[in-house]
């Protein structure tokens, strides 16, 4: 798609996602004419896939579409190494699969070296011919024998157990953080703060104080620059990291929103989540308002790809309102952010606590981690 679509274009590429999204059932009959009643169709889909809700057909939202266009059955599904393959139907393979027991990986979409393996065991296991692509025959079996277990337990069983034998210990641990530099302001002040600078400034801080304990930490970009996002993506996934940290500060065109918001992969329509990336979203977010005084804005699922493909449970954290005064003058603080450090890393910490050691939201500083089993 060469440019975003938006209420009042019309022509063939406004007719193609239309349709698509008459067979989703968000519309009833097909135009060619982005009007209001496209518009609101479009945020419908948008809300259920946990995109950013614009109205906007952008190339975030148009990939989104097109993904949701495939139905399990409709292509034939393989391993094609010059360009994966992506859609729902991929999402639907993978969740049968896991419930049958047999590992995808994070049910993304993705139709990856695991999915492919997973397709041949299960290939072996019941007769069909072992060739990794899930065709005709495969699907046969897939549907004869598919059990009716609900929204991936085992993956999430899987996850949860591989996290919970990890060493309490943060040394040598891989934790790579991704300083936005995307954004309304990345380049400008608003309210006396500019967004790239402020980010990086905080990821400096955090992977300062997480070198010191013998973490091995990776910054997705330096002060000057910002790869794109499928090279932060690869980044993270070709060193196996064991955590991704996605730094953001948030705009709004009304100077009243406020607060701190953090996300994890999860879609509710499909049932899946990542357990693990929930969980460290949800310390992150209540050590933060437990020792700030930012607005809690929650945490919450989204499906972006920074936190659907990459391998590593993830998380994406908006620290405050650069649009809001009183955020952005918060922000400003460099002791303020060193509160908003001091959270990150012990909301960390806890992520790899057994019950027994954890302690309440907000009372762990950083001269306990020691005793709790930062360093072996």
């Amino acid at each position: 798609m060469s440019k975003d679509l938006t209420r009042g274009d019309r022509g063939d590429a406004v007719a193609l996602f239309v349709n698509i999204l008459i067979r989703l059932g968000f519309l009833s009959k097909p135009t060619d004419n982005f009007d209001d009643v496209v518009e609101e169709a479009v945020k419908a889909f948008q809300q259920e896939r946990g995109l950013k809700v614009t109205g906007v057909v952008d190339q975030v939202s148009a990939r989104a579409l097109e993904e949701a266009r495939y139905k399990l059955g409709d292509r034939v599904l393989a391993l094609n190494s010059t360009a994966l393959m992506h859609g729902d139907d991929v999402s639907n393979l993978q969740s049968r699969l896991v419930e049958m027991g047999f590992n995808c990986g994070k049910i993304d979409g993705v139709y990856g070296l695991l999915t492919e393996s997973a397709v041949k065991e299960f290939q072996k296991s019941v007769g069909v011919a072992v060739d990794g692509k899930c065709g005709p025959g495969t699907l046969i079996a897939l549907m004869r024998l598919v059990k009716t277990v609900s929204g991936g337990a085992p993956s999430a069983l899987r996850e949860s157990t591989k996290h919970a034998v990890r060493s309490p210990a943060l040394a040598n641990k891989i934790i790579v953080i991704d300083p936005s530099w995307g954004g309304e302001f990345k380049g400008e002040v608003a309210n006396g703060v500019i967004e790239s600078e402020l980010v990086f400034d905080i990821a400096q801080r955090l992977e300062g104080r997480l070198l010191a304990l013998g973490v091995t930490v990776l910054l997705t970009r330096s002060a000057k620059n910002s790869p794109l996002e499928n090279q932060r993506i690869e980044l993270a996934n070709s060193v196996n990291a064991d955590l991704f940290i996605a730094l953001k500060v948030d705009s709004s065109t009304n100077p009243k929103a406020n607060g701190v918001a953090t996300y994890y992969y999860g879609r509710d329509v499909q049932g899946v989540h990542s357990v693990v990336g929930e969980r460290f979203a949800t310390l992150i977010q209540r050590e933060i308002c437990a020792r700030t005084d930012l607005l809690n804005c929650r945490t919450h699922g989204k499906s972006w790809d920074i936190l659907r493909l990459t391998k590593a449970p993830a998380v994406r954290i908006d620290l405050g309102y650069l649009s809001n005064p009183g955020d952005a003058k918060r922000l400003s603080d460099p002791q303020f952010r060193d509160s908003l450090v001091e959270a990150i890393l012990v909301a960390i910490q806890r992520l790899y606590l057994s019950a027994e050691d954890d302690a309440k939201t907000g009372t762990l500083r950083l001269s306990d981690l020691r005793r709790a089993g930062l360093r072996n």
